[in-house]
């Protein structure tokens, strides 16, 4: 095997610079994303909306056009320049974020959560694939996980900033507050971080004195679902995703209906639990697999399947706790333990296709990821809790919630078919 070594201009820093500006953007692109749970009860009250629909708006509706715009945006990324596509992407979801708070009903909030999807669609897959020209193949699992702390951090700042402008300034003025600095933000971008050359830290096979040319769109979808590492991941993750973003989405509203925490309170205590632990697991994760991957590449699968394991005692303490202040400490377990799942999935996709299918696979991942996850775990809670209402009053929401204790063992079973698919694929075994 030939590997391209590094270009001089692209330094140890700057490399970490990039990075790191792209995460503060996933930063705002996850805060934009779930602002609308740490909202959800004001919200709910001020327009009379019930739990179902309010799983469709932070679920179901985003979900669909978030995944159907990603991949023709990622084929556009993967022949186009990948700085610009996010950089416009970034403006887009900011400017339609900031204009919820103008909503007066369901169906208009409903259309400015669609623009905020279609914007956010541009911003992941082309930033994985960025950062895959960054970084070798085996410091991606870390450099991902850096990137992936948008995720804990866009959550931590969120419901901090959310819950605490929506309790002194109302509902409304903190959509504008966290949506209008993302245009600067996309301007930063612009002007600081560089299109790299593709592919130029991967390896090459003897006698090949290029990667292969990016192909067609519907033959890159085909060859991704050939792979039967890849599928097996995308569906391991898609139901990762479905317990975490119904326990993100979800979460608030229990402290504050069932266990009668404040918003303000919110802001502060379930924050902090969520930024520091989210922060932790998301990039423990990543900095795990690239070195125990070494020894058996196994391990991209092992370590999301034993950390959902670990999490189910404390996701049902966080159920049963008789107070606020012991359910959101019983919550550190989950908020640490499910994060663990996307770098490792993010580095078993970006390390097991050519560099010019990097950002059509990321978009084909994040489209199965959230149409399971995104789409099905808030919504399955929200309708759970609907029908337990009768008989459980605002308790329902307990029930719903604890309606996923069956998707985590279902969870722990697909890493565990990933990982045996993973141990037996060439391209990974290459990387």
């Amino acid at each position: 095997m030939i590997a391209a070594s590094l270009p001089a201009e692209r330094s140890a820093g700057y490399r970490y610079l990039v990075v790191t500006i792209l995460m503060v953007v996933y930063t705002f692109n996850f805060l934009d994303r779930q602002i609308l749970s740490i909202l959800a009860e004001p919200i709910r009250k001020d327009l009379g909306l019930s739990d179902t629909q309010l799983g469709v708006l932070t679920g179901l509706a985003f979900a669909i056009f978030y995944t159907g715009f990603g991949i023709p945006v990622a084929w556009l990324a993967d022949r186009a320049n990948r700085v610009r596509i996010i950089a416009a992407a970034c403006a887009i979801w900011s400017l339609f974020s900031a204009a919820c708070g103008l909503a007066n009903n369901f169906v208009q909030l409903l259309i400015y959560r669609i623009g905020v999807a279609v914007g956010e669609a541009g911003g992941s897959p082309p930033s994985y694939s960025l950062i895959s020209d960054y970084f070798a193949p085996q410091d991606r699992g870390k450099a991902l996980a850096l990137y992936s702390l948008g995720v804990p951090f866009g959550s931590m700042v969120g419901s901090a900033a959310g819950g605490w402008i929506a309790a002194n300034y109302g509902w409304r003025t903190a959509f504008y507050a966290v949506g209008l600095p993302g245009v600067l933000l996309a301007l930063l971008l612009l002007i600081v971080v560089r299109e790299p050359k593709r592919g130029a830290l991967d390896a090459l096979a003897e006698g090949q004195t290029a990667h292969e040319p990016t192909p067609p769109l519907f033959a890159a979808v085909g060859r991704f679902f050939r792979n039967r590492t890849l599928v097996i991941t995308a569906l391991s993750s898609g139901l990762s995703a479905f317990v975490g973003y119904a326990v993100l989405t979800w979460a608030p509203p229990f402290l504050i209906r069932v266990k009668g925490m404040g918003l303000e309170e919110v802001a502060l205590y379930y924050s902090l639990v969520l930024g520091i632990t989210g922060a932790i697991g998301t990039f423990g994760a990543g900095w795990m697999v690239d070195r125990l991957s070494r020894l058996n590449p196994r391990w991209y699968a092992y370590v999301p399947a034993l950390a959902f394991a670990a999490s189910i005692p404390f996701f049902i303490g966080f159920l049963l706790a008789p107070t606020w202040q012991l359910a959101v400490l019983c919550f550190a377990g989950p908020a640490l333990l499910n994060n663990m799942y996307l770098a490792p999935a993010l580095a078993v996709v970006q390390n097991a296709v050519p560099p010019a299918m990097r950002t059509v696979s990321g978009a084909i991942l994040l489209f199965i990821l959230n149409i399971i996850g995104l789409g099905g775990g808030p919504v399955f809670v929200g309708m759970v809790s609907d029908r337990a209402a009768g008989a459980f009053g605002e308790r329902s929401l307990q029930v719903g919630l604890a309606a996923l204790v069956p998707v985590i063992a279902l969870t722990i079973l697909a890493h565990y078919l990933a990982s045996r698919s993973i141990q037996r694929d060439r391209r990974l075994a290459a990387a």
